[in-house]
């Protein structure tokens, strides 16, 4: 459990939050209480997931028939807002471990205990797929272990049958090593998937290992889909339910009834046949051989050693939690805890102590919030807030540098209201133009329409389209673009627009620096790829047109209509080039002139900026790649010193190191904040916050932001960036001017 950051609601429906559960990719989950005074985990969609209307609509599917999901081993859904900005979902809690820290801590599970418990995880599954649903994620953290047998939690991520497995990201929906192959290599989705997930589960909680190995990842995908199972260690007569679910032919698994029924039986040592049916796989049982030690039908011998005792005390830090605030002092009636009449939170509590409640941080966790100043933070109410719009590529092709600028304002809003003497809060509504000019020109009307709105950022995508421009001119809102590599738009006749990157027809200057400073070259071959004429003159423009003393540059074309590249790089051979400079935009064909270099002989220094180093050059390339230096506009946070503190921030809330162009939207938020007007100062007028960008310098985590006021176009030298192909990677050199 973590308490509440400033920006977490405090009510959600009629739920009002104590503290946060946990995050991820799908977003937020708090613990909160009923006004009945029950206890509820309530999971909130990030914003940017619900500003897409397919995901709506399939939360709003999936949300009702969760909903109808009965059963004694699943956690019931008590309330849903689907219509909601951001939609949620609340279910009852478990206070009890999950089975992943049980085993974490304790080792693996008697046999008879792992035959209850797959038991009633299979009947979990028989209801979630008579509700037509596929789980898609049973793994040891969704387990729930209560006095009583588990609780299969976590409806999140859960589909129909037939959908497929792999978002519109590309990413694998799951758990690796506890989902199956076909969810592995996109394959479609049935109820089987959540079998073989169910021996995974069966297979750690009898083992205390994964049966397809630690760490996760694409290792484990990997030997998912092409190895055996390391069931070394199993108990015999739980071998074989666990090796039929963990068939890698879905129609050779059991169905989650058939499942029940085996683990239910007094016999063991039963050997699985499967053979087809017209009601998919059925399974004979040979052999009568009694299981030992095996529970009996009540399951009274379910309960691992000391789960009793951390129930107790979870239960007990849950009596703990401080009583929430209410969530502004304005309202005239405000909903708390019951009076006498209503149920006591000590009477609810034990009342659900079988499965209603799950709290993760034990009696020490929850006396060191019920420590907390009741209160706190509540000055900040009096203070004006300053809301920031972010258009941006959510759902798009352009998803990543949305998702980037997203999360890397998030960082910096949240870091900009914990501050001691702010004299505003900044708040962040984002619209989602899924990579598409219309809907692009729509969210730049719905933000230019919200007078609350005094910034925007984006749009994210490479492009920021004239209409779009002209647009937030109209309604004089500034508009800061981080990622963009070009405006159709004269950003020198607009006062609205701020571009705070150095654009690709600057960036041959670092290349230039780094061919006189760092690895001198006198031959410098141009390779003009005349299927991107912008990028032709965007890369060559300096070296063409800029007298460098012992530079001879020279230019070799290549036609749009061919991707042979071979006779240029021959050409650059012959003329004992130095360098030779890709210009054009494309990582494809760049890979093609990367490839032509290195089989003509080429040894020395391949060159190129902007969109060309992307993961679709590295893997074409491949070892032609190594050595080439690309100059860009973005940054690598983790090299930083003065990132630091972001990129752990980053690491803790996101899972993972920051994603390109985060780092530059955070230090766009700071220009902002800076630029906007303090406390005491007259009340802010988006023309005038538009003056003040331009004037404004900011110190960021990047660089210095600042900007010529004559043009109002940033300063580029501390804005260009080395990187070179080392392994297969790009390494970051630096700042151009310090490499």
């Amino acid at each position: 459990m973590r308490p509440l950051t400033p920006d977490d609601p405090r009510t959600i429906g009629e739920y009002r939050t104590l503290v946060r559960l946990g995050a991820g990719g799908m977003g937020v989950v708090y613990l909160a209480r009923s006004p009945g005074g029950a206890l509820a985990a309530v999971k909130v969609i990030r914003a940017e997931l619900a500003a897409d209307p397919g995901f709506r609509a399939r939360f709003r599917r999936e949300s009702e028939a969760a909903g109808r999901v009965t059963g004694p081993w699943v956690v019931p859904v008590t309330g849903a807002d689907t219509e909601a900005r951001e939609p949620w979902l609340a279910t009852a809690f478990v206070p009890g471990p999950s089975l992943a820290e049980a085993v974490g801590t304790g080792g693996p599970l008697p046999p008879a205990t792992v035959r209850v418990l797959g038991a009633r995880l299979a009947g979990a599954l028989v209801a979630v797929h008579a509700a037509g649903l596929v789980h898609r994620d049973v793994k040891p953290g969704n387990v729930l272990l209560a006095l009583d047998g588990p609780r299969l939690i976590d409806f999140g991520i859960a589909r129909h049958e037939g959908a497929t497995a792999l978002t519109t990201a590309g990413a694998v929906i799951g758990t690796p090593g506890y989902l199956a192959p076909e969810q592995a290599s996109a394959g479609p989705l049935g109820p089987a998937c959540d079998l073989f997930s169910l021996g995974c589960v069966l297979a750690y909680a009898a083992t205390g290992r994964p049966p397809f190995g630690r760490g996760g990842g694409a290792g484990a995908l990997f030997r998912t889909v092409h190895e055996e199972p390391d069931l070394d260690g199993l108990p015999p007569a739980l071998r074989p339910l666990i090796t039929a679910c963990l068939a890698k032919d879905p129609a050779n698994r059991p169905t989650a009834r058939q499942a029940e029924e085996w683990l239910s039986a007094r016999q063991g040592e039963d050997r699985f046949t499967v053979r087809r049916t017209a009601e998919g796989p059925f399974t004979a049982r040979q052999g009568a051989e009694r299981l030992t030690g095996a529970a009996p039908a009540d399951g009274s011998a379910w309960a691992p050693p000391g789960l009793a005792a951390l129930i107790a005390e979870r239960s007990a830090a849950a009596l703990a939690l401080p009583t929430p605030e209410p969530p502004t002092p304005e309202p005239p009636t405000v909903v708390g805890d019951p009076g006498p009449s209503g149920p006591s939170r000590r009477r609810v509590l034990i009342a659900v102590a079988g499965g209603a409640v799950l709290l993760t941080g034990g009696a020490a966790a929850a006396a060191r919030l019920a420590g907390r100043p009741r209160g706190a933070g509540t000055s900040s109410r009096a203070l004006p807030t300053y809301t920031l719009g972010l258009h941006a590529d959510l759902s798009g092709p352009g998803r990543a540098a949305g998702l980037a600028h997203q999360r890397g304002m998030r960082l910096a809003v949240e870091d900009h209201n914990a501050r001691t003497g702010a004299g505003f809060r900044l708040a962040l509504r984002t619209e989602d133009d899924a990579g598409d000019p219309a809907r692009a020109l729509h969210v730049a009307n719905r933000l230019a329409a919200d007078p609350d709105v005094l910034t925007v950022v984006g749009p994210t995508g490479d492009i920021a389209a004239e209409a779009v421009v002209s647009r937030y001119e109209k309604a004089r809102l500034p508009q800061v673009v981080v990622a963009a590599r070009s405006t159709t738009a004269d950003w020198a006749g607009s006062k609205y627009l701020c571009v705070t990157r150095p654009f690709d027809d600057s960036l041959s200057i670092a290349l230039i620096r780094y061919l006189t400073r760092v690895r001198p070259a006198r031959r410098v071959v141009l390779v003009e790829d005349h299927a991107d004429p912008r990028g032709v003159w965007s890369v060559g423009n300096h070296f063409r047109d800029t007298p460098i003393e012992g530079f001879e540059v020279t230019a070799r074309t290549v036609g749009a209509d061919t991707p042979d590249f071979a006779p240029a790089a021959r050409a650059a051979v012959a003329a004992r080039a130095d360098a030779v400079v890709y210009a054009g935009s494309s990582p494809d064909r760049g890979a093609r002139c990367a490839t032509a270099l290195a089989d003509a002989g080429f040894t020395g220094t391949g060159m190129s900026v902007g969109p060309v180093l992307a993961p679709a050059f590295l893997r074409r390339a491949g070892k032609a790649a190594e050595g080439w230096v690309f100059a860009q506009a973005y940054t690598d946070p983790t090299a930083l010193p003065d990132a630091k503190a972001f990129t752990a921030a980053y690491r803790k809330r996101f899972g993972t190191v920051p994603a390109r162009w985060s780092a530059e939207a955070y230090d766009a938020v700071g220009l902002i904040a800076r630029a906007a007007p303090g406390t005491g100062e007259a009340a802010p007028e988006r023309g005038g916050v538009a003056q003040r960008l331009f004037r404004t310098s900011h110190p960021g985590i990047t660089r210095t932001l600042s900007f010529s006021s004559a043009v109002r176009k940033v300063r580029s030298e501390t804005g260009m960036f080395l990187y070179r192909v080392e392994h297969g990677r790009a390494r970051f050199l630096g700042p151009y001017t310090k490499v």
